[in-house]
């Protein structure tokens, strides 16, 4: 069973068209949206991103929904930008979507920045403190 995410009302939001954006002290939280990830929404995505963060790479905590599989283009750019946007990413999501999406972004390869799948939100975000 995976953490529910609940959007905090007390603070502010950023809405992209894959995901929406806010931040638990220096943690990046994101819950993505079940739209196919293609280059223009990806590379518009990164670019509110650096806009959220300054420009920084941050520490991302994302809670995975189901989306559309997204080509290899897209695929190919997602993996050039998260290093530019995050220094580490944790995945809470529904049973197999995390490795399955690690599967299909990286293959055998190793991811360009640390990542872990998680149950809880605690556990997540004290892995990601060390990333900050």
């Amino acid at each position: 069973m995976h953490t529910p995410v609940t959007i905090p009302a007390d603070q502010p939001i950023w809405e992209g068209d894959i995901a929406t954006y806010w931040f638990e002290g220096d943690v990046l939280v994101s819950r993505s949206k079940p739209v196919r990830r293609t280059v223009g929404n990806l590379q518009a995505n990164a670019s509110l991103v650096r806009d959220i963060t300054n420009g920084q790479p941050v520490p991302l905590l994302i809670y995975l929904e189901d989306s559309p599989m997204p080509d290899k283009a897209a695929r190919a750019l997602s993996n050039e930008l998260l290093p530019k946007n995050y220094s580490a990413m944790a995945m809470i999501s529904p049973p197999g979507l995390a490795k399955f999406i690690m599967k299909l972004l990286f293959g055998l390869r190793k991811p360009p920045i640390p990542m872990k799948v998680f149950d809880e939100a605690r556990d997540a975000k004290a892995w990601l403190l060390q990333f900050v």
